[in-house]
């Protein structure tokens, strides 16, 4: 791949295109969940942006995979590697504890007449961690890359 004039900054188009569709996607999710528009359903707006965070994977994983094997052996010898992908495990942990213990019960605590109290600390906080930790992403993904 790196022989190809073209190859590597398609691939790297394509990474930033999905990672740009995630965190987007998910942006949108957490500012809710952290009390932003409290006016729109959560569990509506969660079937909305969820497709686009999921199918953002089918372009993140095989291009993040691709570049590192063009780059291995100078990317594994960076830790900022280990803590990007260390950020990612706890972001996808953070997003299964979310879904698992705090959305199944979203009817009770988004109803209509519940929706102004905004929603619950555990939500608040997946939410406020999510942003951090996928922001965070982003900057080791821009430190792995420039520096």
């Amino acid at each position: 791949m790196r022989d190809s004039l073209w190859l590597y900054p398609l691939v790297l188009f394509a990474h930033i295109l999905g990672v740009a569709l995630l965190f987007g996607s998910i942006a949108v999710l957490d500012f809710r969940l952290i009390g932003i528009w409290k006016k729109a359903p959560v569990k509506a707006l969660a079937a909305q942006v969820l497709p686009w965070s999921i199918g953002s994977f089918l372009l993140i994983v095989p291009s993040g995979l691709a570049m590192f094997a063009a780059n291995a052996t100078e990317f594994i010898a960076r830790p900022v590697l280990a803590v990007k992908m260390g950020l990612i495990m706890a972001g996808l942990v953070n997003a299964g504890i979310f879904h698992t213990l705090t959305f199944p019960s979203v009817n009770v605590w988004d109803a209509p007449d519940m929706r102004p109290l905004g929603p619950p600390p555990s939500a608040r906080l997946a939410g406020a961690l999510s942003l951090t930790l996928w922001a965070s992403v982003m900057a080791c993904g821009v430190i792995l890359a420039n520096f």
